[in-house]
């Protein structure tokens, strides 16, 4: 079981004396569970709490990090082209600086050219390089001053040493190298079936803040386990904004405002006198007043701030310049579905900042898939980086359209890392791997934990003797922890460190002056 927090304790015992009253003891925990869906109405957000958010970019599949953050030191460097560059069809990139080849193959590393050289200004090791279509994220690195290089960061019970790998009674996450359980672990920190999120449950301690909790936790991508707490439910927006509920934005179906407010009658009032019934029918009703506050709160899609009015006709987020990338695999430019979820999460932003949703803490999550990369490494990451690079630079633009970086930390997630082997034309399943955050208040331009030694197998094919950092098929043995990356998030969102410790138990096992990684200005 994880703990629950002091607070979110306070909250469970207010709300089960005032709904045991209220229904009697039978009826209390689907009670309860409807006393969290409505407490938007009970509370007020403080006076000048300054607003602040957290946004989540979930890469599903599991990146292979190796090729998106690379060391340039000498033998950091040759251990990665040994190991990368195999027949028939090497993953290993090109060095800094190299010319693309326009006649090679379409994603291969010849056609994409050299590696991006970057500089670390807080360490002395160095420099490292980002992958080729990483462009417009060197520039927020290194000139913009945005972004920060998080690395060889994974899920960990306790810190853990090769040697101490190699122990079965040392404990380490369970199911590692598992799809489903992984995702779970690096957003609930367990594996699946576990159904609290860590942001959910900052979510928790948060809301008070929130005079509308409904929009506390909000996912662009569908359902997040990170997003769900004790109290806080999710409420999910598509990249157009908020789902109404049978309805046209109009309150209208089949053209008729009458009918609409029938259906809105039928689905938000119980038939029965059975708890499930009611329960249903608050969700509904939780759904179409969230509906109805975001309709007049969002500034429309295509508002300057976010996109490109439409010289004639509807807004179409497919044809808008701002929301397209250069796709490396047809040389044309292309919808970009990331930077569509960045759009609506920075309408919710910016309705959050002018005091119009309640709000002045959220937590937002976005997702692009397609990291699973057995086969076609090249091309399929070629793409991918393309996009995020994209998505990135729009959502920092939107940002600094609403004069808000300082008030928004981005980061990146995923599954795992990948082997630093290939399999042929792709990798396998690894554990550890490097992350972006970015934000006006992160310390950017810097590296932060312990950049990994990376090494070549041993003379029996079977181990990477020379890295204190990778184990079998060179994958990353983690130096610093999921909950470390939490805590310090956590910290800077305005939480205490023992409801961080509640929400992170782990770190109980981490050096209290290691917890914090460091990358937050504030």
């Amino acid at each position: 079981m994880q703990p629950q927090s002091p607070a979110s304790r306070r909250q469970f015992l207010r709300h089960s004396a005032a709904m045991t009253a209220l229904v009697g003891s039978g009826a209390a925990p689907v009670a309860l569970n409807l006393a969290a869906l409505g407490t938007a109405a009970a509370q007020s957000a403080p006076a000048g709490g300054e607003y602040r958010a957290l946004v989540c970019l979930f890469l599903f599949g599991g990146n292979d990090s190796f090729n998106m953050v690379l060391p340039l030191e000498r033998s950091n460097w040759r251990a990665y082209t040994l190991t990368r560059t195999q027949t028939p069809d090497p993953i290993a990139l090109m060095p800094p600086y190299t010319e693309p080849v326009l006649t090679a193959p379409v994603g291969s590393p010849a056609r994409l050219g050299g590696i991006l050289p970057i500089i670390p200004n807080n360490v002395r090791s160095g420099p490292y390089a980002l992958h080729p279509l990483l462009r417009s994220t060197q520039g927020l690195f290194s000139t913009e001053g945005r972004l920060a290089v998080l690395s060889n960061i994974g899920p960990l019970i306790m810190p853990t040493t090769k040697a101490q790998y190699a122990q079965a009674s040392h404990p380490k996450p369970a199911r590692l190298f598992s799809h489903n359980d992984q995702q779970n672990t690096w957003q609930a920190l367990g594996p699946e079936g576990t159904t609290r999120g860590w942001a959910g449950l900052m979510g928790d301690l948060l809301a008070s803040q929130n005079a509308r909790p409904v929009f506390t936790a909000i996912s662009a991508s569908g359902n997040a386990v990170w997003l769900a707490g004790d109290t806080i439910k999710q409420y999910q927006v598509s990249a157009g904004g908020a789902v109404p509920l049978g309805v046209n934005t109009a309150g209208q179906l089949y053209g008729s405002a009458d009918v609409g407010a029938a259906l809105h009658r039928l689905v938000t009032t119980p038939t029965s006198i059975h708890p499930f019934d009611a329960d249903i029918a608050a969700v509904a009703r939780r759904s179409i007043d969230a509906e109805l506050v975001l309709r007049t709160a969002l500034r429309p899609p295509s508002d300057p701030a976010f996109g490109t009015p439409p010289a004639t006709g509807g807004y179409n987020p497919s044809n808008d310049p701002k929301l397209r990338y250069d796709n490396p695999l047809t040389g044309v430019a292309a919808p970009n579905g990331l930077a569509q979820q960045f759009q609506v999460v920075a309408r919710m932003i910016d309705a959050g900042q002018r005091g119009l949703t309640g709000v002045s803490r959220q937590v937002f999550f976005v997702s692009l898939g397609g990291f699973d990369t057995h086969d076609f490494q090249n091309r399929n990451q070629a793409d991918l980086m393309a996009r995020i690079d994209h998505a990135l630079k729009y959502f920092d633009d939107a940002l600094g359209n609403l004069a808000v970086r300082n008030q928004v930390t981005t980061f990146t997630a995923s599954d795992f890392g990948r082997t630093f082997t290939s399999n042929g034309d792709g990798t396998d399943h690894g554990w550890g791997s490097h992350h972006f955050v970015m934000g006006g208040a992160v310390r950017g331009g810097g590296l932060f934990g312990s950049f990994p030694r990376l090494s070549v197998k041993n003379a029996n094919n079977n181990n990477f003797d020379g890295s204190p950092d990778q184990i079998g098929n060179g994958s990353l043995l983690p130096t610093s922890s999921v909950d470390q990356l939490g805590f310090t998030l956590g910290r800077w969102m305005g939480l205490s460190e023992g409801q961080l410790l509640d929400i992170f138990p782990n770190l109980a096992n981490f050096n209290a002056g290691r917890r914090n990684l460091g990358f937050m200005n504030a």
